[in-house]
Order: C-alpha cells, then sequence, then structure tokens
C-alpha cells in the first residue's frame, strides 16, 4: 500500500486543480496575454506541485520509510536513501 493512500482523493484534487491551471495558462499564452501576468500563474501551479511533492514527501517517510526501518536496518537505510535522492532531485528543480 502506497504511502499516499489515506490522502489519495486529496492529492488527485489537488493534481486536477493544478491541472486546470495549466490547461489555463497554455489559454493565456493562445490568447496572447501580458508575459507577467503568464508568469504569475506559472509560479502559481509551480507552489501548488510543490505542495503536493512535500505531502508526498513527508507520507513516504512516515510510512513507507518507517514501516522499512521496522522490516530491518538494511531496508530502512535503502528508504532513506530512496527519499534523500528524491528529495535532492526536488531540490535541483
Amino acid at each position: 500500500m502506497a504511502g499516499y493512500s489515506g490522502s489519495k482523493d486529496d492529492y488527485l484534487k489537488r493534481l486536477r486543480r493544478v491541472e486546470g491551471q495549466v490547461r489555463g495558462i497554455a489559454r493565456m499564452v493562445d490568447e496572447d496575454v501580458y508575459c507577467i501576468d503568464i508568469l504569475t500563474q506559472v509560479a502559481a501551479v509551480t507552489k501548488a506541485l510543490q505542495a503536493v511533492s512535500l505531502g508526498l514527501v513527508e507520507d513516504h517517510l512516515g510510512h513507507c520509510v518507517v514501516d522499512a526501518a521496522r522490516e530491518s536496518h538494511e531496508a530502512g537505510d535503502l528508504k532513506v536513501r530512496e527519499a534523500a535522492d528524491a528529495i535532492a532531485r526536488l531540490v535541483r528543480s
């Protein structure tokens, strides 16, 4: 079971909202809206995706990593490394 299972509906709702925002940005570009207004919307979408990412990281740490650590020290270490790599990718993006 995924660590986010308990919040799946919330994540889907947030992602659908982000999807709508992205479609709105595409429409703004199509309609030649002022650049700064488009950038403002891009920043809002970016922030929304970052919030989803942070929630998923928290769920992963609280569920997947904890469960693996209970299983064995090696499994816990592997999940921590996996989480650290994912966080590094998020920070670089």
